[in-house]
């Protein structure tokens, strides 16, 4: 099962007793009008622990479905729960949420209003291009699939090399001397991992491994690559 998360930097840093006091007082309900009356959902933060320098936590929050039964549209409540992670790392406060791009920067706004009553406090980590273009040239052999962007071409914005166009390396230079690299997905020599990274710190997991083996992979590989 392929597991995603993104990862997120404070831009004011608090200690991890006042994340965990201020995420442990976030409760946001909403009134939500349906044809069959009204509906309370509820947006929370629960089951909050501090360990070390670290707070994890499950990000909770009730969405409307429709379900189509017997000719009608009944409105039901589903509560997703998205796992949370505050980390120290050189100063800095990271948060990693186990989302997909669009949801994981909707959390980050709900996390930035909790904790600094606006949002924008919360913003994207970033890998430098030419970090993820380092890392890349440490292992060439692991990689499968590099995306550029930034590309210089007329009426081209993407270029990518797949498989065995990885080794032609005048063909690999060509490319860099046309944009950045903005995606790899490779083999994690240490986990023996299929990851996917993005200069925007987005990592995907393509093994079936756990929330937590995910998070330890994050801290160890992903998060040295940052830009801080």
């Amino acid at each position: 099962m392929v597991i995603a998360g993104k990862i997120f930097r404070l831009r004011e840093k608090l200690d991890l007793n006042t994340i965990a006091a201020k995420l442990k007082n976030y409760r946001r309900e909403d009134i939500q009008p349906t044809g069959v009356g009204d509906l309370n959902l509820i947006t929370e933060v629960k089951d909050i622990i501090i360990r070390g320098s670290e707070v994890e936590a499950l990000f909770s929050r009730d969405e409307l479905i429709e379900i189509y039964r017997r000719g009608n549209i009944v409105p039901q409540v589903r509560t997703r729960e998205t796992p949370l992670l505050f980390s120290e790392y050189k100063g800095e406060i990271l948060l990693t949420i186990l989302e997909r791009k669009f949801q994981a920067n909707n959390i980050a706004n709900h996390i930035s209003k909790a904790l600094f009553i606006t949002s924008g406090q919360i913003v994207e980590a970033k890998i430098l291009p030419e970090t993820l273009k380092g890392f890349h040239e440490q292992n060439p052999e692991s990689t499968k699939v590099i995306f550029f962007d930034d590309v210089d071409i007329p009426n081209i914005s993407k270029l990518s090399l797949y498989g065995e166009s990885l080794a032609d390396t005048t063909l690999y230079n060509e490319y860099c001397s046309h944009g950045k690299i903005w995606y790899i997905v490779f083999k994690s020599r240490k986990y023996n991992y299929i990851a996917g990274i993005t200069r925007n710190a987005i990592v995907t997991i393509f093994n079936n491994i756990s929330k937590d083996e995910f998070l330890n992979y994050v801290k160890n590989e992903v998060f040295p690559l940052l830009h801080i």
